[in-house]
């Protein structure tokens, strides 16, 4: 990793191993960002206020260094930078002050994070890759990362399997 790829990436970690994480970077001196919200949560006899992950198995980390890129990979429970393609994703600095600033918001409720649910049946437009620009519709959604879509063309059906970001409406 190249010092001029220096800044926020976004670390995936085992299930239920956030906090653990997050917190063994802070010893590191490694600066990394957590999001969560305090919800409200029912229990048979009582409610009970938890802190809720906003990016389930995500931890926003700065890096600074090829050395703190990998120093963060050693950590038990940390598994791999998201990538998109060949490109790690990157976060800005304005995003991540977005949502640390949502976060402050105190009128705030009942906060979701999603991933666009694809549908059979749906008309979508390639927006990357060599098939950019053409129209196609759903025909399998077997997988998060990967759907099959038909491209009719010359009056002929092709069929393919896509990463699911190569979509959009």
């Amino acid at each position: 990793m190249k010092s001029a790829h220096n800044g926020w990436y976004v670390l995936y970690v085992k299930c239920h191993h956030e906090k653990k994480v997050f917190d063994v970077l802070g010893q590191l001196s490694i600066k990394a960002f957590l999001p969560t919200i305090e919800v409200e949560s029912k229990r048979t006899d009582r409610k009970k206020n938890i802190q809720k992950l906003l990016f389930p198995s995500y931890i926003f980390v700065k890096i600074n260094s090829s050395l703190d890129f990998y120093k963060t990979l050693a950590v038990n429970g940390a598994c791999m930078y998201i990538r998109f393609g060949m490109e790690y994703a990157k976060v800005s600095d304005e995003e991540i002050k977005k949502i640390q600033l949502f976060l402050l918001g105190n009128d705030l409720t009942e906060i979701e994070t999603n991933v666009e649910n694809f549908r059979v049946g749906d008309f979508k437009t390639i927006s990357y890759g060599a098939l950019s620009g053409l129209e196609c519709q759903v025909l399998n959604t077997n997988n998060i990362n990967k759907i099959v879509v038909r491209i009719d063309s010359l009056q002929k059906n092709i069929t393919a399997t896509i990463p699911s970001y190569y979509l959009q409406n």
